[in-house]
């Protein structure tokens, strides 16, 4: 405890004596400091906190040491080690630094047991083994479960790693802010791995329903966002301009040097795409007891609409009362829906497909916009069509648009209007009054409050910058944080981790778009 050649941890029992000798002399201390200074309550109410904090750590140490010399424990160890997804050696003992919630360091001597031997060298992926011990308890690399859930929580939740690194050092949680950074990094590239296996056995059929979804009125809405990503480095600038040059423009004037940054890189705006399952009621309202499921990716349509199928697969989907689609006029999402209702095993549930009705009626305000009419008679128009649109008469909105007269590109931009009014209205999507009476949500407002807290308010931002692996883990720790079902997920990660291998979370999505052919083999490629 404390360090590799410290003081040996026997029992909790024997921790709790230790700690209830060394804060005996701490209670005279504190009790004098509160009568010198009791305006400094604050300050010594965190101090007492910490000094339990270390208390509570030395306790979870000695229950862990008491567990691990059982015999029923080693069976355990075994039984983990055999039936682990990939053949593992026998093993062999090895010291383990592992840091407690609290903070506190301990050493534990584990079970390590590397990949069998044959199994090296087939590609250039690495072969990753298991800690059989510590993999019982739920441990992270070098941190326990719940201090690793911390710290991944509150980097997702502050505005950077700094910050959250300020807030648990704040909370006795003396960590480097780059140990922050691997820890939180670590916890989504868990979650995206657990991801992962889940489509692997969704694509094989062998992936469990849970019955959430059973009988209920589900939504489904898809959507993308933004946010920076950065690019290649790009080689030092070897030119150097004035200060007054940048300022002012001034090619010729004098001023001191400006300092340039050795190196910079691009980067470019990207679109996570996000989704969200939840359940509403017979008014289409969301149910806010039920929590919604969130999940985003970055890697394109294809992938979003894969991991839909399997959401809605893996909720039990198929055993609800109904399920609707809604979303935007965005081609890539409608042109996907069919294909998700095929592999979520939707066939024999009655399904919705509803258009956003705000952006229905934004397209008939870029409509009118496209003529140059007048502003008082472009709004009487626009209230008028609003109601029309509103009440399911996208025809006659349609064929008033058409006889308005236009002119030059006016003609071609109301053209893309009206075509876009009458593809979504000729497939179903536009039916509002059949909707409101069937209890089915005309909005998509659930999905954009959903990019707004996931995306929005973490991952863009001024000058921030992701790298795409970075960005792919914040964002999955935050789908899981933000509809609260964190402390659900990390148990499923825990037990992902005991008895299953994974060597990476990258996967190609197969083909879902209507519009592609896929072939039988895309379609069991990637993770098979």
């Amino acid at each position: 405890m404390g360090q590799e050649n410290g003081e040996r941890i026997e029992s909790a029992e024997e921790m709790l004596a230790l700690f209830y000798a060394q804060l005996v002399p701490k209670v005279t201390l504190w009790k004098q400091r509160i009568s010198d200074h009791p305006e400094q309550l604050a300050t010594l109410e965190r101090t007492i906190h910490d000094a339990f904090a270390r208390g509570a750590d030395m306790v979870v140490a000695g229950l862990i040491s008491a567990t691990m010399i059982e015999k029923g424990f080693e069976k355990a160890c075994q039984s983990s080690r055999v039936n682990f997804s990939r053949p593992l050696q026998k093993g062999r003992e090895t010291r383990v630094a592992v840091r407690l919630l609290g903070g506190m360091l301990f050493w534990a001597t584990a079970l390590y047991c590397a990949p069998k031997k044959k199994l090296l060298g087939r590609d250039d992926s690495p072969r990753v083994g298991l800690h059989v011990s510590l993999a019982q308890f739920g441990f992270g690399k070098g941190v326990s479960p719940a201090l690793e859930s911390r710290v991944a929580r509150q980097v997702a939740l502050c505005p950077s790693i700094e910050v959250a690194h300020r807030e648990l050092v704040r909370d006795g949680i003396t960590l480097d802010i780059k140990a922050v950074k691997r820890i939180a990094y670590q916890s989504g590239d868990g979650l995206l791995r657990l991801r992962r296996h889940r489509l692997k056995l969704f694509r094989q059929g062998k992936l469990a329903s849970t019955g959430e979804l059973a009988g209920k009125r589900v939504s489904v809405q898809i959507d993308g966002g933004r946010m920076k990503i950065r690019g290649k480095m790009l080689p030092a600038s070897t030119s150097n301009a004035s200060s007054d040059d940048v300022a002012q423009g001034q090619a010729d004037s004098p001023g001191r040097s400006a300092k340039k940054p050795a190196r910079s890189f691009e980067a470019d705006w990207r679109e996570p795409k996000l989704m969200t399952i939840f359940v509403h009621d017979e008014q289409g309202r969301m149910v806010k007891e039920h929590e919604a499921t969130i999940d985003g990716t970055l890697t394109g349509p294809d992938a979003i609409a894969e991991l839909v199928a399997m959401h809605l697969h893996r909720l039990g989907a198929a055993e609800a009362h109904s399920v609707t689609f809604v979303a935007d006029g965005a081609p890539w999402i409608w042109d996907r829906i069919d294909r998700i209702i095929q592999y979520a095993g939707l066939t024999s549930v009655v399904t919705h497909q509803v258009l956003d009705c705000c952006h229905a009626v934004h397209h008939v305000s870029k409509a009118l916009a496209s003529l140059g009419l007048d502003a008082d008679v472009r709004q009487g128009l626009y209230r008028q069509y609003r109601t029309l649109l509103r009440n399911g008469q996208w025809r006659r909105v349609v064929d008033e648009l058409a006889g308005l007269e236009r002119v030059g590109k006016s003609a071609t931009e109301l053209e893309t209007e009206i075509h876009y009014l009458c593809r979504h209205g000729e497939a179903g999507r536009l039916s509002y009054p059949a909707y409101r009476r069937s209890g089915i949500p005309c909005g998509s407002g659930a999905i954009e409050s959903s990019i707004r807290r996931v995306i929005n308010l973490r991952l863009k931002s001024n000058a921030m910058f992701w790298k795409s692996e970075n960005a792919e883990q914040m964002l999955q720790v935050r789908a899981h944080l933000i509809p609260n079902r964190w402390d659900e997920s990390i148990g499923e990660l825990a037990e992902f981790r005991r008895t299953q291998a994974s060597d990476s979370w990258h996967w190609e999505p197969r083909p879902m778009s209507c519009k592609v052919e896929a072939t039988d083999q895309q379609l069991l490629s990637a993770d098979d």
